[in-house]
């Protein structure tokens, strides 16, 4: 196990999660153990918890004003990623990153446009874009998750022929194969897309939780990548989904979308959730690198359990996140075609259905990632060692006696 002052993934006891009122713990019940959803099981950040008492304290409760905010991801970003000239004055603080994301489609394209993702990709890009009226067009990643950038540029060609405009939106690291985009991949695929005019969105959530051995690129830090927006928040890096608030970054030739976006929408995030992101990007750093020395040793667990217990599995340990891609399609165990569209985030069938009623573990079902999903499973390891390790041998159980 990686050295580390303490571990944030061992401080509470199965018992102590069961008792947790969250989508994650209540959604399923009984005995089953959930790794499915993008929630940790981690006590919050101290830096976090007291700036929310002494909010609560004061009944300090009211509207957000976003003060500090993305002041708060500039210095966390010029720290942590060299990002020097970071935009403060181009950002927004919507409540979270997909209705940030819806916002930012429907001010940079028209009913009937084209989205570009590379699946398989985080589910709600399916249905949040579609309720958008628009189209969501597939391009796959490569085999080893990697960005395809001439197919995506075929694509977008594609779409241009039609008569109609193109977004290309991305998950960096991705979701749900932990991919760490490199600079490289990125500046391609910014040159690509402002020789055609096209903007890309890129969905930042997981870049603090970048595991030893890969580097994080913000995508406005690569070069022809003015006019794009990138999206942010404290949510995935220190279990602040709850506590609604995010940050949309623009670059310069996007500003002015940026300010199109009705300011109705300004009124949606939390106080709370704001001063709590602020804490988490401005005082959570120690914490942060404590929970990735933890899930680095998961990550490495996690390799050394499917070794034991599901030797067919196969994997490409995540490079970011805290999400396991498994392919299982070499196991013996229920097949089913791949879908996309309006498939709920517990929606499960195939192998995540075998592992949910023989082994009592919920993991993500691969069909709702999209194309390329079906026969794969996503697996949540930010977790307790003790409870990772019961879920992997339950799994190996169900599928010996399958």
């Amino acid at each position: 196990m990686s050295a580390f002052r303490f571990n944030p993934l061992e401080q509470l006891s199965l018992d102590q999660l069961r008792r947790r009122t969250s989508q994650k713990w209540q959604a399923h019940g009984g005995d089953i153990l959930p790794l499915w959803v993008a929630e940790m099981d981690v006590l919050l950040a101290p830096p976090v918890a007291e700036a929310l008492h002494r909010a609560v304290e004061m009944g300090d409760t009211g509207y957000a004003a976003n003060h500090g905010y993305a002041e708060a991801v500039e210095s966390f970003a010029a720290s942590r990623w060299g990002w020097c000239s970071f935009p403060t004055g181009d950002t927004r603080v919507l409540a979270d990153v997909m209705t940030a994301i819806v916002e930012a489609v429907r001010v940079s394209s028209d009913v009937g446009d084209a989205v570009i993702v590379t699946s398989p990709v985080y589910a709600p890009f399916f249905s949040y874009i579609a309720h958008c009226n628009r189209e969501v067009i597939e391009v796959p990643l490569t085999v080893d998750h990697r960005i395809d950038t001439a197919a995506i540029g075929a694509a977008l060609e594609e779409v241009r022929k039609s008569g109609r405009n193109s977004l290309v939106l991305i998950a960096n690291p991705h979701n749900p194969t932990g991919t760490v985009h490199t600079r490289a991949e990125l500046e391609a695929l910014a040159e690509i897309t402002a020789d055609l005019g096209v903007r890309v969105l890129a969905d930042e959530i997981h870049g603090p939780l970048i595991l030893p051995g890969s580097s994080f690129v913000p995508f406005l830090t690569v070069a022809s990548s003015e006019n794009a927006m990138t999206f942010t928040s404290a949510s995935k890096g220190w279990n602040l989904a709850g506590a609604k608030a995010a940050l949309v970054i623009a670059g310069k030739l996007a500003a002015a979308d940026l300010r199109r976006i009705p300011t109705e929408i300004d009124y949606a995030p939390s106080h709370l959730g704001v001063l709590a992101h602020t804490a988490a990007f401005t005082e959570g750093v120690d914490w942060l690198d404590d929970l990735i020395a933890g899930l680095d040793a998961n990550r490495s667990l996690l390799g050394q359990l499917l070794a034991v217990h599901l030797p067919a599995v196969r994997w490409t340990p995540p490079e970011g996140t805290y999400l396991g891609w498994l392919d299982c399609r070499a196991l013996d165990a229920p097949r089913m075609e791949a879908k996309t569209g309006f498939a709920e985030a517990i929606d499960i069938e195939g192998h995540a259905r075998l592992f949910f009623d023989r082994a009592g573990v919920a993991v993500n079902s691969g069909h709702i990632f999209g194309s390329g999903g079906a026969g794969h499973v996503r697996i949540n390891f930010a977790t307790s060692q003790a409870i990772l390790t019961g879920a992997v041998e339950r799994m190996g159980r169900a599928i010996a006696g399958s």
